[in-house]
Order: C-alpha cells, then structure tokens, then sequence
C-alpha cells in the first residue's frame, strides 16, 4: 500500500520531468527575443498551389509551457500568396481586445521559441470550402472577449470550437491541450475530432469516447487516456507516450 502511495506521489515529479525534456530551451528565455521563425513543416506557397489546412501544437510561454501546449490552425487558399493563421490567445484580451486573432504570419513559425508539431495536413480539391468553413466559424467563437488559462476558454478551446464543426480534419488535439475539452454551459459535445461523443462539465472533468481520440478521462484539467490507433498513452504535461501520434495527412475524397 505504502509502495502505491509513494507511486502516486512520484508521478506528478515525473510527468513534470518529462514535460521539462520536451521544452525547447529557446522558449524559457525572454519572449521578447524567443524566434518566431518557421520549422519548414508547412509547404511553400510559391511552390504549392493546391490548398492546404494544416493544425498545429507548441509548447506555451513561460512556465505554461510545463504543463500544456498552445494550438492552432492554418490555411492556404488555392494560388494563394500566403498561409492565414487562426488562433487565439491572451494578449489582446487583457488590453480590451479580441482574443481571436487571424494574421499572416508563418504557419509553421517557433511559439516564441518552442517548435511547433504538425496534428493535420489536409490538401487539394474541396479543402477551399472547408477554409471558408473555418473562416465563418472563427467568427462566431463565442469567447473572443475572455481568456482563461485553466480550465479555459483558451487558445486550445478555440481550436477545438473549430474542429467540432470541421470534422473532415479528424484531429486528435494532445492531451496537455489544456482547455481543449472547456465546452462553457454546453455538457454533451462532440469531441475535436469529430468522431465520437465527449461529455464535459466545464472542462474540469469529463470523458471522451472517440475513434480518433481512443479513451480520455478529464480531471481537473489533467487529461489521462489510452489511444489504440497509435498504442500510446495520453498523459497530463507530456500528451502521448508510446509510438506517437499519428499525423492526419491526406486529401478529401
């Protein structure tokens, strides 16, 4: 008994130090000064004509960054010049302003010094109307004037809130996501990746029974859950251990 209990009391320390592993150490420096440059993940939009949506996730500021991740998506139109991001995040906010924020900036640029990981690379034929999708539903995100780190809403939230209603992305948002499961007063949803069904109470303890997502059990924000498409465990602070996520890379039919 005394054995479970030490256990118990390690993990938190050992979910910390394997989050700490994964930290850039770029990202713990000034912010200010942390590079925002592209990793090269995302294709060149004078080379790549076709249409692209791609979601991705990096490691937060600061000391966020031990615990969780931020998420965002990012769209190329057909012939297009350049990608759009969509994302949200708390600076405006706390000034009086939006918390979405849509800019043209690299879509697959460091999180202020964290390299970002590619969750979904959908191209060509029909993905334009999905871009359009995701532009009308980044307008109707209905906590653009709020922004709460834990349980959320939050950056994450608001990619989830798109995902919901783009299914055809089929994401699996990490589990150190924190935020992505905050559905406000709403308790039966679909979950991010639109292939199964999530129950949430404020995003602070839940459940998500999904194809894409396998099992998640949400307490208080930590996020446990066992994924039998990739034979990975989801934990809290780390997000999966095992063969990896897989990335969702494809076409539409």
């Amino acid at each position: 008994m005394r054995r479970h209990a030490a256990w118990l009391l390690l993990l938190p320390v050992l979910l910390l130090g394997l989050a700490h592993a994964d930290r850039d150490p770029e990202s713990i420096a000034d912010w200010r000064s942390a590079s925002r440059a592209s990793v090269g993940l995302a294709p060149d939009p004078a080379r790549t004509s076709e249409a692209v949506v791609q979601v991705y996730a990096a490691r937060a500021v600061h000391w966020r960054g031990y615990f969780g991740v931020h998420t965002w998506i990012a769209a190329k139109r057909t012939d297009a010049a350049a990608f759009v991001a969509y994302e949200v995040t708390g600076f405006a906010v706390r000034r009086g302003g939006r918390a979405v924020r849509i800019s043209d900036r690299a879509p697959d640029g460091r999180w202020f010094g964290s390299r970002p990981q590619l969750l979904a690379d959908l191209r060509g034929a029909g993905v334009d109307e999905l871009i359009d999708r995701v532009d009308r539903i980044a307008a109707t995100y209905p906590y653009d004037d709020s922004y709460r780190i834990w349980p959320g809403p939050n950056s994450n939230t608001f990619t989830a809130f798109v995902l919901r209603q783009v299914p055809e992305l089929r994401v699996d948002l990490p589990a150190h996501a924190v935020g992505k499961d905050y559905l406000g007063g709403q308790v039966l949803a679909r979950p991010p990746s639109g292939t199964g069904v999530q129950v949430s109470l404020f995003g602070a303890l839940g459940i998500i029974l999904a194809a894409e997502e396998g099992v998640e059990v949400n307490v208080l924000g930590a996020t446990f859950g066992i994924d039998p498409a990739d034979l990975a465990l989801k934990l809290p602070m780390v997000g999966s251990v095992g063969f990896g996520a897989h990335v969702t890379a494809s076409t539409l039919p």
